[in-house]
C-alpha cells in the first residue's frame, strides 16, 4: 500500500495523528513507520477500543455463586503401581516414540525483575553447575530424545527485544546437544498501544507504541511464523507448554500426555495444589459447564479461603501454566479464527513512554496507555474434553520471577536441592538438612543422568560403582 492510501486509511479509522511528523522524517524514519502501519489490523483494534478502552475494560462479571472446583486426576500414592496412572504412561511413551510430541517454551520476556539486563532464558539457576534456564530445558529435551530413541523439536517464542540474543545463546553453546534443525524459534506479536480515548500512541516520530499480546498470543504466533505448518509436516500433533521460568517442569512427561490422549482433550493442563490460601496463582474452576482460570486477582478472598465439609481447601487448584495442548486445536483458535474460537484480549494499563505535542520525549510516573494481551489458559474453555491432572509441586513448580523472598533464585535453587535430596533418599542415600528441610550443601542432578525420580532410581541402580554425596555433588 502506498503511503497516501496508508493515510487514508488511517485518517478514516480516526487514527490519523500517526502521521503528524511523517514529513519531518528521513527516508529511513518514513520506511520504518509505514513498515509498522502496515501491520496493524485496524477493524480488530477498533473492536476492542470498543470492547476495553471504551466500556472502561469490564466484560461481563463472573456470577461467583456458579462457580465450581473442576475435577481433576488426583496423584496416587504410587503412579506405577496405580492402574489408571500405568495405563495413561504407556499411552505417552507410545505416542512420544511414535514422534508425536513437541516441547514448547513462552520465552519472551527479560530477567529485569531480577537485575538481569538478558533474555530470561539466559539466567542461570541450578546450584552446583549454575547452568541457565535455557541449557535445564534443553537436556530435559535431550534425555527424553535418548530415552525414546526419537528426535523431540522445541519451538521457542521470543520477542523482539531478545530474539537476536536468544539465538546468539544457543548457537554459541551448540545447542546444547540438540539438533539445530529442531529448535525453531519465533517472536511474539505486537499489538499497538492507545490512550485512553483510543488513540494509537506514539513512541516516537517515527514510531508507534508496540507491546507484546500476552502469553496466548503464542497461539496465532505459532501459526503466522509457520511453526505449526512444521509441526504437521513432521507429524506432531501434541505440543507440551511451559514457560521460561521454571527450570522444575517435566517437559516430556508420558503420564501428562497419555492423560491427554486417553481422554481425547484438545488441551490438557497440570494443576498444583495451593500451598496457601492465597497462593498468587490462577484456579481451575467449572463456570456454566466449562472448565477456565479465574486469576487470584479476579477470584474474591472469600472463595480463595473456601473451606470444604473436611477442611480442605475447597479451590485448591493452582494453575502453573503448564499444559499439553492439540496442534490442531492451535491451528484453529490461532489461525483465522473468529468470534467463539478466538481467544479474547484483556486490558492492562501500563506505563507507555511516548512524545508529547512537539515531539518530545516523555516517561510517564503513572499508567497512561493500555496494552491488549491475550492470556493461554482462555483457551480452556473452548476446547474439547480439557483433562487436569495433579502434579507434585517439588518436582513440577519453583518458578525464579523475583529478586528476594517468594519464587526467587535462593528459592528455586533450594528446592532443586530438596528434590535431589528425595531421589537420593529413594535409593537409601541419606543427606543431612537444616531446620528447613534444606540440604545443608549443594548438590545437583543433571536431566541427562535423569530428569524424573523413576529414571533416577533405575539409573543408580545400575551404576557399578555408586559416586560419594558430599558438598558439590553432581551427577
Amino acid at each position: 500500500m502506498n503511503p497516501e492510501d496508508l493515510k487514508q486509511k488511517f485518517e478514516s479509522a480516526g487514527q490519523g495523528h500517526v502521521f503528524e511528523f511523517f514529513e519531518t522524517l528521513t527516508d529511513s524514519g518514513k520506511s520504518d513507520l509505514l513498515g509498522q502501519l502496515e501491520q496493524v489490523d485496524l477493524s480488530e483494534l477498533k473492536a476492542l477500543n470498543d470492547e476495553l478502552v471504551f466500556s472502561g475494560g469490564k466484560r461481563d462479571d463472573i456470577d461467583f455463586s456458579k462457580l465450581t472446583p473442576a475435577p481433576y486426576k488426583p496423584l496416587p500414592a504410587d503412579k506405577i503401581s496405580d492402574a489408571e496412572w500405568s495405563s495413561a504412561k504407556r499411552a505417552g511413551e507410545e505416542a512420544i516414540k511414535a514422534g508425536r510430541i513437541a516441547a514448547f517454551v513462552v520465552a519472551g520476556g527479560q530477567g529485569t525483575r531480577l537485575g538481569f539486563n538478558a533474555p530470561k532464558g539466559l539466567y542461570k539457576v541450578t546450584p552446583v553447575k549454575h547452568k541457565s534456564l535455557f541449557q535445564v530445558f534443553a537436556e530435559k529435551i535431550l534425555s527424553a530424545s535418548r530415552k525414546y530413541g526419537v528426535g523431540i523439536p522445541w519451538l521457542i517464542m521470543t520477542s523482539h527485544i531478545n530474539d537476536a540474543a536468544t539465538r546468539s545463546f544457543f548457537a554459541e553453546n551448540g545447542f546444547f546437544g540438540l539438533n539445530p534443525d529442531d529448535v525453531i524459534f519465533f517472536k511474539q506479536g505486537l499489538m499497538p498501544a492507545v490512550d485512553a480515548s483510543g488513540k494509537i500512541i506514539m513512541e516516537s516520530k517515527s514510531k508507534i507504541a508496540m507491546t507484546p499480546d500476552g502469553h496466548g498470543g503464542c497461539l496465532r504466533a505459532m501459526c503466522r511464523s509457520g511453526a505449526i505448518g512444521e509441526l504437521k509436516k513432521r507429524g506432531i500433533d501434541c505440543i507440551s507448554y511451559f514457560q521460561v521460568d521454571n527450570p522444575l517442569v517435566n517437559i516430556i512427561d508420558p503420564y501428562f500426555i497419555g492423560f491427554h490422549i486417553l481422554g481425547g482433550s484438545e488441551m490438557s493442563s497440570k494443576m498444583i495444589p495451593k500451598a496457601y490460601e492465597l497462593e498468587k496463582v490462577g484456579h481451575f474452576c467449572l463456570l456454566d459447564g466449562k472448565t477456565c482460570v479465574v486469576e487470584y486477582s479476579d477470584l474474591p478472598q472469600e472463595y480463595q479461603k473456601m473451606r470444604d465439609e473436611n477442611g480442605k481447601l475447597k479451590f485448591v487448584s493452582g494453575s502453573v501454566a503448564i499444559h499439553v495442548l492439540d496442534r490442531d486445536f492451535v491451528e484453529r483458535l490461532g489461525g483465522n479464527a473468529s468470534g467463539s474460537a478466538k481467544l479474547p484480549f484483556h486490558r492492562a494499563d501500563k506505563k507507555i513512554p511516548h512524545i508529547g505535542k512537539n515531539g518530545e520525549k516523555i516517561t510517564p510516573d503513572k499508567p497512561n496507555g493500555i496494552k491488549f494481551e491475550m492470556f493461554v489458559f482462555d483457551a480452556l474453555p473452548l476446547a474439547k474434553s480439557p483433562v487436569i491432572i495433579e502434579g507434585f509441586r517439588g518436582d513440577e513448580f519453583s518458578p525464579v520471577k523475583n529478586a528476594e523472598g517468594v519464587d526467587s533464585p535462593l528459592t528455586c535453587k533450594n528446592h532443586q536441592k530438596q528434590q535431589a535430596a528425595r531421589w537420593l533418599a529413594k535409593v537409601g542415600c541419606a543427606t543431612m538438612a537444616d531446620s528447613e528441610n534444606v540440604p545443608v550443601f549443594d548438590m545437583e542432578i543433571s536431566p541427562l543422568f535423569a530428569s524424573n525420580e523413576e529414571d533416577f532410581v533405575i539409573n543408580w541402580n545400575a551404576l557399578p560403582q555408586k559416586p560419594e554425596i558430599t558438598d558439590g555433588f553432581y551427577i
